[in-house]
């Protein structure tokens, strides 16, 4: 039988992988502004081959780990590039953070925002207030680690991560990019919001669907 964790996750892919399609012409359009205008079509790309990856798996065999590195292996080949191996980096990760689990609580899934962020600065060498998606990554992990340092149940958590995500993400409007493509613009990148933040906080709010559903 297939583990409620698991299901979980598999669930988590899809409402990601949905959301993201849904997004993508604003993601590409956000890209198109200080980038190559491809961001939306490549992670619609990536969390679409996941999807199609797990639906053809044995999930009575997995563990939530075992859905997590299938993820992070088949979005790399999928996307490659620069998103690809900070997404992938992201998953594993995550993967190694609930190994053994088979159920995610809710420190498991703080545990998981905490490794994706952690696994992207890792890959990417970067930090906040560089204009990336680790503007919403890091405050999105903060948050969970004071969530549950207080005890607060899953709603209360999620909300708290997606709020910090949401600002972060928000907050790059006013930063000059330090890293990627539109680091080349300079000053001319004020004012824009950074796509890779943007497609983040789409990603921790599919997350928050998952985990917080009746």
């Amino acid at each position: 039988m297939t583990t409620r964790g698991t299901q979980q996750v598999v669930d988590m892919f899809q409402r990601i992988s949905l959301a993201v399609s849904a997004e993508k012409g604003r993601l590409s359009e956000l890209d198109g502004a200080i980038g190559d205008a491809d961001h939306g079509i490549t992670m619609a790309r990536g969390f679409a081959a996941v999807t199609k990856a797990l639906s053809a798996a044995d999930l009575q065999a997995l563990f939530p780990s075992d859905v997590f590195r299938m993820a992070a292996t088949t979005f790399l080949d999928a996307v490659g590039a620069s998103t690809g191996p900070l997404y992938a980096t992201a998953l594993s990760d995550a993967a190694q953070a609930v190994s053994g689990h088979r159920d995610l609580d809710t420190t498991a899934q703080a545990e998981l925002v905490t490794a994706m962020a952690s696994g992207i600065m890792r890959r990417g060498k970067g930090d906040r207030g560089e204009k990336t998606m680790l503007d919403a990554w890091i405050p999105a992990a903060e948050a969970a680690a004071r969530a549950q340092a207080r005890g607060a149940q899953a709603g209360d958590m999620w909300s708290d991560i997606l709020a910090a995500a949401t600002a972060g993400a928000d907050a790059t409007r006013s930063m000059i990019a330090a890293r990627g493509r539109a680091l080349r613009l300079g000053e001319r990148s004020l004012g824009h919001l950074d796509p890779g933040a943007a497609s983040a906080v789409i990603i921790l709010e599919a997350m928050r669907e998952t985990f917080t559903a009746a």
